[in-house]
């Protein structure tokens, strides 16, 4: 296998995880430009029915199996982090700087590694330790507390970052049992259920045709960016293209910029760049403890032949 060849499925990986995550970013500023005419909750109403609704034709085509499963409970835990995540999310974008928001809720790997040492019992290293840790004076660094007052908004976007990281360890739990077209399948449908009382709480309903369009692109960008999630980890390992989901922080703060004249301060970059740094190390560091493992394993099978 020459070099050309062994290196194409990584680029592949690379750009569709690129892909998805400005598009992530997009659905961030969608949020924002409706977010004048309609709730924030009820804009989290439409982005999970439409994306549901993209979906279905999906489910008939794949066929009623992806929806068997011996774990729903499981998959209502992960859908209700998954949806306060998104409703905290969505608010918090229309009331601070995006930029800021969205290096604030890359910390959820962090608060990933220590809720998997907590609530499933993994064993964490001392290095993944001090990564976190240093994550979290990223983190600090961009809040600033004591030298600036933390407002709500703040405050919220880290406890969406920490629901994001709820949402990931309820995932991995059931990977481990379930097919990814099953957990995508229940995920869309519940967290369309969990989404109707928030907006119905709200509702008003939207006032433009212009507005009914940008609510439906917001659906077309969420499930195109799913799918780039998934072709991406398709095609390549997750400890090399999952550092490239931190291209939404630079291609935020652009359109950002380029919409609503926001700019982050150097204290914004400074601590991106540190919990960039630490969230890399911790994903390099994981694909290293994950190869190990499955080399031990294999060489207990040959042992046993």
């Amino acid at each position: 296998m020459n070099k050309r060849t062994a290196f194409a499925p990584a680029a592949v990986g690379a750009l569709w995880m690129s892909l998805a995550a400005c598009l992530i970013g997009v659905l961030s500023l969608l949020v924002r430009n409706v977010s004048s005419d309609l709730h924030p909750f009820e804009i989290a109403f439409f982005r999970n029915i439409g994306q549901l609704i993209l979906m279905l034709p999906w489910v008939l085509v794949a066929g009623i199996s992806v929806l068997k499963t011996q774990r729903t409970w499981a998959h209502v835990r992960r859908s209700s982090f998954g949806i306060c995540a998104m409703l905290t999310w969505f608010w918090v974008v229309t009331k601070m700087p995006i930029a800021e928001a969205t290096a604030i809720s890359f910390s959820a790997p962090l608060f990933t590694v220590a809720g998997a040492a907590l609530f499933l019992r993994e064993n964490v290293g001392v290095r993944r330790w001090v990564a976190t840790i240093i994550g979290f004076c990223g983190v600090l660094l961009i809040i600033r507390p004591g030298f600036q007052t933390i407002d709500m908004p703040r405050l919220l976007a880290l406890m969406a970052a920490a629901l994001i990281a709820g949402s990931m360890l309820s995932n991995k739990s059931l990977t481990r049992t379930e097919t990814p077209n099953t957990m995508v399948v229940w995920m869309g449908v519940y967290m369309s259920l969990f989404s109707v009382g928030p907006a119905v709480m709200v509702w008003s309903w939207p006032s433009s045709g212009e507005i009914w369009f940008w609510l439906g692109f917001m659906g077309v960008v969420a499930t195109v960016a799913h799918l780039a999630l998934n072709r991406g980890f398709r095609a390549a390992d997750a400890s090399f293209i999952a550092p490239f989901g931190y291209v939404q922080i630079p291609f935020v703060a652009a359109a950002g910029f380029w919409t609503y004249g926001e700019l982050p301060d150097v204290w914004t970059w400074i601590g991106s760049t540190i919990i960039v740094g630490s969230g890399i190390y911790i994903a390099r560091r994981e694909a290293q403890l994950a190869k190990a493992y499955r080399a031990a394993n294999a060489a207990m099978v040959v042992e046993k032949l």
